[in-house]
């Protein structure tokens, strides 16, 4: 299985970039100063592929990089294969997936909306598994386990010491709709409670009564990196997702989250109505 670009890559080939424009070179100019080809170059700057640390080195001073930045940058070179707990799994994944956990173990923030479940990271283990029996009619218990422990592994992510922020808009059918029945989803309205509750956690209901919206076609998150530049959009599809990190797709992304966080209800109004749906269980 192809492994996705890390987090340290796609910032490596965005720095190396900027480096280059900064002194004012063409992929040409800088590739003959360091004997590397202009190809390569590109391959280099499109955060794509291996690098080689000696190379970024020779860029760092063509471009005449402070003394810092260059080490920064060759420490980012030959820490850019390193693999996250995921690729040791004795069970594959999805490449999807495999995308989403290189991404999501370097965020600094995930702004989620969710139109059909919770969103993954918010999910209890019962809930998680009821959703993935709907979805995945053809996997076996094993396969289901093996999906459902990879989630839960995954909120790890919200014990670090610094975890990211996550942002959730959550549409009110997601909250209303009854997975894994009442005490599956009780527990997950109480951990939805409970999370909202935590510093880095904020969740909006986009209630129905917000009629026609902005993201009326589906759920996505924007995962937001240490820099504009890192930011990747996923949006759910059937069978899998879609990453996009293209401007054009990430701005029309970002500007939809804000338009839903602004039809959602408030911080406050959304944990009452989660307290209402959940006493009414």
């Amino acid at each position: 299985m192809a492994v996705g670009p890390t987090t340290r890559r796609r910032q490596l080939g965005a720095d190396l970039r900027r480096l280059r424009e900064r002194a004012g070179l063409t992929l040409e100019e800088a590739g003959c100063l360091v004997g590397i080809s202009k190809a390569t170059l590109s391959r280099y700057e499109t955060k794509d592929g291996t690098v080689k640390w000696p190379a970024v080195d020779a860029l760092c001073r063509a471009y005449e990089a402070p003394e810092q930045e260059r080490h920064t940058l060759v420490e980012l070179a030959k820490g850019a294969k390193i693999r996250g707990w995921w690729r040791s799994l004795a069970d594959p994944i999805p490449e999807s997936m495999n995308l989403m956990l290189t991404l999501e173990d370097e965020v600094v923030r995930e702004d989620h909306y969710a139109c059909m479940y919770v969103p993954g990271l918010l999910q209890t283990r019962r809930y998680a598994e009821a959703v993935h029996r709907a979805s995945e009619m053809r996997c076996t218990e094993q396969e289901i386990t093996h999906m459902v422990d990879i989630r839960m592994k995954r909120q790890e992510l919200l014990e670090r010491d610094e975890p990211p922020h996550i942002w959730a808009v959550i549409d009110e059918a997601v909250v209303r709709r009854m997975v894994g029945g009442r005490d599956v989803m009780r527990d997950q309205l109480c951990r939805l409670l409970t999370r909202a509750g935590e510093p880095h956690v904020t969740v909006q209901i986009l209630p129905f009564s917000a009629g026609a919206h902005a993201a009326a076609v589906g759920s996505f998150v924007v995962l937001g990196g240490a820099t504009p530049e890192l930011d990747v959009v996923y949006v759910d599809i059937l069978g899998g997702g879609l990453f996009m990190e293209k401007q054009q797709e990430l701005a029309r992304y970002k500007l939809a989250f804000e338009y839903l966080r602004a039809q959602a209800l408030d911080i406050e109004a959304s944990v009452a109505l989660l307290d209402q749906v959940c006493e009414g269980l």
